[in-house]
């Protein structure tokens, strides 16, 4: 019995000297996906849309050169709309 007893003396003088975990935080810097708002960029009425097969050349070269303005703008705005996001 007195053997049993210096047994849980020692175990219970051996958990006193134990010192609690320290608690420590660290900052963690994680990229998080931001979504983008970037304004909506209408698509125009294209010139040539309207064409129709009995107008003459001079009419189909003229709309076409307009269109090719036209979505040359439309790009434009649509890269800066991306450039935006980024």
């Amino acid at each position: 019995m007195r053997a049993l007893l210096i047994v849980c003396a020692l175990v219970l003088a051996g958990c006193a000297g134990r010192n609690e975990a320290e608690t420590q935080y660290v900052r963690v810097e994680v990229p998080v996906q931001v979504p983008c708002r970037a304004p909506d960029v209408a698509v125009p009425p294209w010139a040539a849309s309207g064409l129709r097969k009995d107008d003459s050349l001079e009419v189909k070269v003229r709309a076409l050169l307009a269109e090719r303005r036209q979505r040359t703008g439309y790009e434009r705005m649509l890269v800066a709309a991306m450039a935006s996001c980024q």
